[in-house]
């Protein structure tokens, strides 16, 4: 039977990521696992004369605001073994890797259940997690 210590649940703060966060923390609570809750912020990139330029350092108002977010939201369900963390770059990516770092046992994470030409577009976050995690993924869907 698998054991979960480490729960990751990254959010975009969706109705999808809403829901997910409900179901992270009623296993958090009920395992006695820690809760890490991540929001991933997209790289920014300047262009210069038509050319990308390295990209210049985090917002740190954006951080900081996201943080408080993630803080707020483990203080509502009063957990006692939560962390919160705010990272930049491309959210799949951020999410595996955090995922490996940390280790963590599950991630739960909310699906927009995007389909067709929108996920095409789009891409899915969700997807890419659950193909390459190297843990369980729960994805749940905002209902």
């Amino acid at each position: 039977m698998q054991h979960f210590r480490t729960i990751l649940h990254p959010t975009d703060f969706s109705a999808a990521a809403d829901a997910a966060f409900g179901v992270a923390c009623s296993l958090s609570q009920a395992l006695g696992a820690r809760l890490i809750l991540l929001h991933c912020l997209p790289t920014p990139v300047t262009a210069i004369g038509g050319t990308q330029a390295l990209p210049p350092p985090p917002d740190e108002p954006e951080r900081r605001e996201a943080l408080d977010k993630l803080q707020a939201a483990l203080r509502s369900v009063g957990t006692l073994h939560g962390e919160c963390k705010v990272t930049v770059g491309e959210a799949a990516n951020e999410i595996l890797r955090l995922a490996q770092e940390t280790p963590c046992d599950l991630i739960a994470m909310g699906t927009h259940g995007r389909s067709g030409v929108a996920r095409l577009l789009l891409g899915s976050v969700a997807e890419a997690v659950l193909r390459k995690a190297s843990c369980p993924v729960l994805t749940v869907k905002a209902t």
